[in-house]
């Protein structure tokens, strides 16, 4: 493809050898690869680099860290050999230790993480938060990017209005879309297609099984697939 696809591949894999090849089948398509915490506990940085190795792909490491500062700010010393563009931060962790993490991965786009998409509203009502998810996602935000965060994960819902609020030097990166024409089911609770979320200020959408599910007909099935959502996007 003459252009990459504001997509971020999202590798659920306890396999290595199946996310390398998942990797290899979307590079050159894709923008990023996410690699998250099941990931990263089973396989560690020597993983994160074979990843790296096989793919052209910027790194999302999806750590979403939350504990004290110093804590945070010595995990995320842990991955700085990993060279990651995002590492991910619950931004309800706070000012202090957002900025914990930015300060000791200065070249990194620190990823402040709002409201997890797998959450209702029922569900943010029943931990506690003062405000719906929208207002919640906003005011978390606002802390990520107070502390230093160059990059935030929302509900493609919440994209306008944390937009109009973070301006828009800030990337947002959004889970919970589904294409179209995807049949696949999972955790998601608030959704909206690729398109829409791009359309409402989205810079990056996270995919997952509406792509990596069409491995089990071969890699080329898989590119092909990829590439039909990219077409979605881009078109």
């Amino acid at each position: 493809m003459d252009n990459l696809a504001p997509i971020v591949l999202a590798i659920d894999t306890p396999d290595l050898s199946i996310a390398k090849e998942w990797v290899k089948a979307t590079d050159g398509v894709i923008s990023v690869v996410k690699l998250g915490l099941e990931f990263y506990l089973t396989f560690g940085n020597d993983g994160v680099r074979q990843i790296a190795d096989q793919c052209s792909s910027d790194i999302f490491l999806d750590l979403k860290l939350h504990d004290i500062p110093h804590t945070v700010s010595g995990a995320a010393l842990a991955v700085a050999s990993l060279r990651p563009k995002f590492l991910t931060v619950h931004a309800s962790g706070g000012v202090a230790m957002v900025q914990a993490a930015t300060q000791a991965l200065p070249g990194v786009q620190v990823t402040g993480v709002t409201v997890l998409t797998s959450l209702s509203e029922q569900d943010v009502k029943d931990i506690g938060f003062k405000s719906h998810a929208l207002d919640s996602a906003v005011g978390l935000a606002k802390v990520a990017v107070a502390g230093g965060a160059r990059a935030i994960v929302c509900s493609p819902l919440e994209i306008l209005a944390i937009r109009a609020v973070v301006g828009d030097s800030v990337t947002i990166i959004t889970p919970g879309v589904r294409p179209a024409d995807s049949s696949a089911s999972d955790d998601q609770a608030r959704t909206m297609t690729p398109r829409e979320a791009i359309d409402r200020g989205a810079n990056f959408v996270v995919i997952g099984r509406p792509i990596t599910s069409a491995y089990a007909q071969g890699a080329q099935a898989m590119r092909e697939r990829a590439i039909e959502i990219a077409q979605q996007i881009l078109h």
